[in-house]
């Protein structure tokens, strides 16, 4: 199997672990977590930023078709974050300080964009469990982008620590030729640049 296949292969395999984490996590109403990005973040720190992206576009419109077409438009956010993570993990290396960077940054961008796509075109309200949050912080009278703003980043910071945290212990338990690299870096995937940082 040559790389690009093994890599499309993989992110197929990716997009779906993103739908069916986050259509599980939304149906149950799980508070801090969506899920629905960690197969973005496993392809954009292996393979770079422009998958990363496609991986998280297209899932959002996989989640169009089967959760609701209130899915589609943050397609934008689930790009982003392929695109942030992809970029830092291709600078430094997938590390776990850079996890952690990466879920801080994202933690904060993806709501800003998030809510402004909720305001402007669902009003605030999307039908996830952030909508009562919205209701509540709306009816102390905080405007409406603050009251759909805070919910979601809260969310955000905690889920996508979690997911960027949690990808990186996944990857370094992959074997590298499952990933299509150099046997060398097996052992240094998710710690490439450590010297860097830590020099």
């Amino acid at each position: 199997m040559n790389k690009k296949t093994l890599i499309i292969t993989l992110s197929a395999l990716a997009i779906a672990i993103n739908v069916v984490a986050g259509t599980v996590v939304g149906n149950l109403k799980i508070p801090f977590l969506f899920l629905d990005a960690l197969g973005t973040i496993f392809i954009a720190a292996s393979f770079g930023p422009y998958w990363g992206a496609s991986v998280g576009i297209v899932t959002n419109l996989v989640l169009g078709v089967t959760n609701g077409y209130t899915e589609i438009p943050f397609a934008i956010v689930n790009g982003v974050i392929g695109l942030i993570v992809g970029l830092l993990a291709t600078k430094k290396g997938y590390t776990l300080k850079i996890a952690v960077l990466s879920g801080i940054i994202v933690g904060f961008v993806a709501p800003v964009i998030g809510t402004i796509i909720a305001v402007f075109l669902f009003g605030g309200l999307t039908g996830g469990g952030q909508d009562a949050f919205v209701l509540f912080f709306k009816q102390t009278g905080a405007s409406l982008f603050t009251s759909a703003f805070i919910p979601r980043l809260i969310d955000n910071i905690i889920d996508k620590n979690i997911s960027a945290i949690l990808v990186y212990f996944v990857i370094r338990s992959i074997p590298a030729s499952i990933l299509g690299k150099p046997e060398k870096t097996a052992q240094t995937i998710a710690t490439a640049g450590e010297n860097k940082i830590n020099g």
